[in-house]
Protein backbone atom coordinates (compact mmCIF):
# COMPACT_ATOMS: atom_id res chain seq x y z
CA UNK A 1 0.00 0.00 0.00
CA UNK A 2 2.90 2.51 0.96
CA UNK A 3 4.75 2.10 -2.42
CA UNK A 4 2.13 2.27 -4.58
CA UNK A 5 0.56 4.84 -2.58
CA UNK A 6 -2.96 3.39 -3.15
CA UNK A 7 -3.99 5.09 0.05
CA UNK A 8 -1.88 8.08 1.02
CA UNK A 9 0.75 7.18 3.85
CA UNK A 10 0.89 10.71 5.76
CA UNK A 11 -0.51 10.33 8.97
CA UNK A 12 -3.09 12.09 10.90
CA UNK A 13 -3.28 15.70 11.58
CA UNK A 14 -5.38 16.99 14.96
CA UNK A 15 -6.71 20.30 15.64
CA UNK A 16 -7.51 20.62 19.57
CA UNK A 17 -8.72 23.76 20.76
CA UNK A 18 -6.31 25.30 18.45
CA UNK A 19 -3.37 23.24 19.71
CA UNK A 20 -2.25 21.23 16.38
CA UNK A 21 -0.20 17.47 16.49
CA UNK A 22 1.01 15.24 13.66
CA UNK A 23 0.44 11.74 14.40
CA UNK A 24 2.74 9.05 12.24
CA UNK A 25 3.77 11.55 9.64
CA UNK A 26 4.43 8.29 7.05
CA UNK A 27 5.57 8.46 3.99
CA UNK A 28 4.18 11.27 1.72
CA UNK A 29 3.28 13.41 5.05
CA UNK A 30 4.77 17.06 3.98
CA UNK A 31 3.28 16.49 -0.13
CA UNK A 32 -0.22 15.62 1.83
CA UNK A 33 -0.25 18.22 4.40
CA UNK A 34 1.11 20.74 1.74
CA UNK A 35 -1.49 20.01 -0.74
CA UNK A 36 -4.49 20.67 2.18
CA UNK A 37 -3.13 23.43 3.13
CA UNK A 38 -2.11 22.44 6.78
CA UNK A 39 0.47 24.79 7.82
CA UNK A 40 3.59 22.69 9.52
CA UNK A 41 4.60 25.67 11.46
CA UNK A 42 1.55 26.12 13.66
CA UNK A 43 2.09 21.84 15.01
CA UNK A 44 2.87 21.85 18.54
CA UNK A 45 4.36 18.42 18.74
CA UNK A 46 4.73 15.10 16.11
CA UNK A 47 3.92 11.54 18.05
CA UNK A 48 5.28 8.57 16.80
CA UNK A 49 3.22 5.54 17.76
CA UNK A 50 6.62 3.77 16.68
CA UNK A 51 9.59 3.56 14.75
CA UNK A 52 8.33 1.26 11.06
CA UNK A 53 8.64 3.42 7.90
CA UNK A 54 4.93 3.69 7.24
CA UNK A 55 4.69 5.80 10.18
CA UNK A 56 7.68 7.85 10.81
CA UNK A 57 9.22 8.01 7.05
CA UNK A 58 8.46 11.69 7.37
CA UNK A 59 9.71 12.63 10.61
CA UNK A 60 12.46 14.53 9.93
CA UNK A 61 11.03 16.60 6.65
CA UNK A 62 7.82 18.03 9.20
CA UNK A 63 10.26 18.93 11.86
CA UNK A 64 12.24 20.43 9.46
CA UNK A 65 8.83 22.32 8.00
CA UNK A 66 7.44 22.62 11.44
CA UNK A 67 10.64 25.12 12.89
CA UNK A 68 10.78 26.83 9.54
CA UNK A 69 13.79 24.97 8.63
CA UNK A 70 15.50 25.53 12.35
CA UNK A 71 14.90 29.54 11.73
CA UNK A 72 12.01 29.35 14.57
CA UNK A 73 13.11 26.77 17.11
CA UNK A 74 9.89 25.02 18.89
CA UNK A 75 8.05 21.76 19.11
CA UNK A 76 8.09 18.66 20.45
CA UNK A 77 8.77 14.99 19.12
CA UNK A 78 7.53 11.82 21.13
CA UNK A 79 8.36 8.73 20.61
CA UNK A 80 9.11 5.01 21.90
CA UNK A 81 12.46 4.62 23.22
CA UNK A 82 14.17 2.53 20.41
CA UNK A 83 13.02 5.05 18.32
CA UNK A 84 15.33 7.28 19.36
CA UNK A 85 18.02 4.62 20.40
CA UNK A 86 20.60 2.97 17.56
CA UNK A 87 19.27 3.66 14.39
CA UNK A 88 17.41 7.11 15.63
CA UNK A 89 14.38 8.12 13.43
CA UNK A 90 15.35 11.66 13.85
CA UNK A 91 18.38 13.21 12.22
CA UNK A 92 20.82 14.63 15.44
CA UNK A 93 21.07 18.03 13.66
CA UNK A 94 17.51 18.70 14.17
CA UNK A 95 17.13 18.19 17.71
CA UNK A 96 18.23 21.19 18.13
CA UNK A 97 15.60 23.16 16.13
CA UNK A 98 13.13 21.77 19.01
CA UNK A 99 12.32 22.58 22.14
CA UNK A 100 12.85 18.49 23.16
CA UNK A 101 12.18 14.93 22.73
CA UNK A 102 9.83 12.91 24.70
CA UNK A 103 10.19 9.34 25.28
CA UNK A 104 7.28 7.50 25.78
CA UNK A 105 6.78 5.03 28.42
CA UNK A 106 3.96 2.50 29.36
CA UNK A 107 1.14 4.01 31.73
CA UNK A 108 2.67 7.74 30.98
CA UNK A 109 0.85 10.89 30.70
CA UNK A 110 1.94 13.64 28.69
CA UNK A 111 0.80 17.35 27.80
CA UNK A 112 1.38 19.67 24.89
CA UNK A 113 0.02 23.18 24.94
CA UNK A 114 -3.06 22.13 26.98
CA UNK A 115 -3.62 18.77 25.15
CA UNK A 116 -3.67 15.30 27.72
CA UNK A 117 -2.87 12.19 26.19
CA UNK A 118 -1.85 8.94 27.24
CA UNK A 119 0.26 5.90 26.49
CA UNK A 120 -2.13 3.00 28.62
CA UNK A 121 0.01 0.15 27.77
CA UNK A 122 2.30 -1.43 24.91
CA UNK A 123 1.34 -3.19 22.06
CA UNK A 124 2.34 -6.46 20.81
CA UNK A 125 4.53 -5.70 17.25
CA UNK A 126 8.11 -6.60 16.57
CA UNK A 127 9.03 -2.51 17.73
CA UNK A 128 8.03 -0.78 20.86
CA UNK A 129 4.36 -0.06 19.79
CA UNK A 130 2.13 2.63 21.51
CA UNK A 131 -1.77 3.43 21.41
CA UNK A 132 -2.24 6.46 22.57
CA UNK A 133 -5.87 8.06 24.57
CA UNK A 134 -6.79 11.48 24.26
CA UNK A 135 -8.74 13.41 27.12
CA UNK A 136 -10.77 16.45 28.14
CA UNK A 137 -13.59 18.20 29.44
CA UNK A 138 -15.68 17.64 26.45
CA UNK A 139 -14.65 14.71 24.58
CA UNK A 140 -12.07 11.88 24.78
CA UNK A 141 -10.75 9.55 22.10
CA UNK A 142 -8.51 6.93 21.18
CA UNK A 143 -5.80 5.26 18.47
CA UNK A 144 -5.15 1.96 18.45
CA UNK A 145 -1.94 1.76 16.66
CA UNK A 146 -0.61 -1.51 15.38
CA UNK A 147 -0.64 -4.27 17.49
CA UNK A 148 -1.87 -8.01 17.57
CA UNK A 149 -4.69 -8.73 19.31
CA UNK A 150 -4.76 -9.29 23.40
CA UNK A 151 -7.81 -9.66 25.55
CA UNK A 152 -6.56 -6.42 27.80
CA UNK A 153 -6.71 -3.75 25.21
CA UNK A 154 -10.76 -3.35 25.60
CA UNK A 155 -9.60 -2.12 29.15
CA UNK A 156 -7.05 0.78 27.86
CA UNK A 157 -9.42 2.26 24.93
CA UNK A 158 -12.80 3.24 26.39
CA UNK A 159 -13.46 6.15 24.54
CA UNK A 160 -16.16 7.94 22.76
CA UNK A 161 -14.13 8.24 18.99
CA UNK A 162 -12.17 5.17 18.55
CA UNK A 163 -9.36 5.13 15.37
CA UNK A 164 -8.14 1.76 14.50
CA UNK A 165 -5.45 0.24 12.57
CA UNK A 166 -6.90 -2.57 10.88
CA UNK A 167 -4.16 -3.90 8.26
CA UNK A 168 -5.79 -7.37 7.25
CA UNK A 169 -9.26 -9.52 6.35
CA UNK A 170 -8.09 -12.32 7.83
CA UNK A 171 -5.36 -12.94 11.16
CA UNK A 172 -2.25 -14.05 9.07
CA UNK A 173 0.10 -15.43 11.52
CA UNK A 174 2.95 -14.33 12.81
CA UNK A 175 2.54 -11.19 11.59
CA UNK A 176 1.22 -8.41 14.74
CA UNK A 177 -1.40 -6.64 13.20
CA UNK A 178 -5.28 -6.45 13.51
CA UNK A 179 -7.66 -8.20 10.89
CA UNK A 180 -11.50 -7.34 10.46
CA UNK A 181 -12.71 -10.11 13.21
CA UNK A 182 -10.02 -8.25 15.71
CA UNK A 183 -11.54 -4.91 14.95
CA UNK A 184 -15.48 -6.46 15.49
CA UNK A 185 -14.53 -7.87 18.54
CA UNK A 186 -12.64 -4.42 19.69
CA UNK A 187 -15.90 -2.73 18.67
CA UNK A 188 -17.78 -4.52 20.42
CA UNK A 189 -16.29 -4.60 23.39
CA UNK A 190 -15.65 -0.89 23.79
CA UNK A 191 -18.69 0.31 22.39
CA UNK A 192 -17.32 3.79 21.45
CA UNK A 193 -19.78 6.00 19.63
CA UNK A 194 -17.74 6.35 16.56
CA UNK A 195 -14.58 3.96 15.39
CA UNK A 196 -12.97 4.31 12.77
CA UNK A 197 -10.84 2.46 10.55
CA UNK A 198 -7.55 2.88 8.43
CA UNK A 199 -4.11 1.67 8.04
CA UNK A 200 -5.53 -0.50 5.01
CA UNK A 201 -3.43 -3.84 4.06
CA UNK A 202 -3.82 -4.68 0.51
CA UNK A 203 -6.71 -7.42 1.73
CA UNK A 204 -9.05 -4.66 3.02
CA UNK A 205 -8.26 -2.53 -0.06
CA UNK A 206 -9.43 -4.91 -2.43
CA UNK A 207 -12.17 -5.96 -0.13
CA UNK A 208 -13.12 -2.01 -0.30
CA UNK A 209 -12.83 -1.12 3.58
CA UNK A 210 -15.77 1.10 3.36
CA UNK A 211 -17.88 -2.06 2.72
CA UNK A 212 -16.23 -3.94 5.08
CA UNK A 213 -17.30 -0.44 7.90
CA UNK A 214 -21.04 -1.01 6.66
CA UNK A 215 -20.81 -5.00 7.77
CA UNK A 216 -19.23 -3.58 11.02
CA UNK A 217 -21.94 -1.16 11.42
CA UNK A 218 -24.26 -3.48 11.26
CA UNK A 219 -23.24 -6.40 13.33
CA UNK A 220 -21.70 -4.27 16.14
CA UNK A 221 -24.35 -1.21 16.39
CA UNK A 222 -21.76 0.97 16.56
CA UNK A 223 -21.16 3.90 13.54
CA UNK A 224 -17.97 2.47 11.90
CA UNK A 225 -16.08 4.59 9.28
CA UNK A 226 -13.58 3.56 6.76
CA UNK A 227 -10.89 6.19 6.67
CA UNK A 228 -10.34 7.75 3.30
CA UNK A 229 -7.52 10.39 1.94
CA UNK A 230 -8.31 14.36 3.48
CA UNK A 231 -11.22 12.66 5.72
CA UNK A 232 -12.21 15.18 8.23
CA UNK A 233 -13.84 14.32 11.12
CA UNK A 234 -14.95 17.10 13.97
CA UNK A 235 -15.22 15.63 17.28
CA UNK A 236 -18.43 18.12 18.18
CA UNK A 237 -20.13 15.54 15.91
CA UNK A 238 -19.73 13.03 19.50
CA UNK A 239 -22.15 15.18 21.04
CA UNK A 240 -24.67 15.06 18.44
CA UNK A 241 -24.77 11.05 18.05
CA UNK A 242 -24.98 11.07 22.19
CA UNK A 243 -27.85 13.24 22.02
CA UNK A 244 -29.70 11.39 19.39
CA UNK A 245 -28.92 8.03 21.07
CA UNK A 246 -30.29 9.38 24.36
CA UNK A 247 -33.38 9.93 22.68
CA UNK A 248 -33.58 6.38 20.99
Amino acid sequence: MVSRQLAASGGMWLNLGGTQILLDPGPGCVVQSAKRKLNAEKLSAIILSHRHLDHSGDTNVMVEAMTDGGFHRHGLVFAPPDAFDKEPVLFSYLRRYLDGTVTLEEGRSYNVDGVSFSTPVKHLHPVDTFGLVFKSAEYNFAYIADTLYFEELKNYYKCDMLIINMVFTRPIPPVQHLAVPDARRIIEEIKPRVALLSHFGMQVWMAKPWLIAEELTQQTGVNVIAARDGMKFDLTKLEVIKKVKAEE
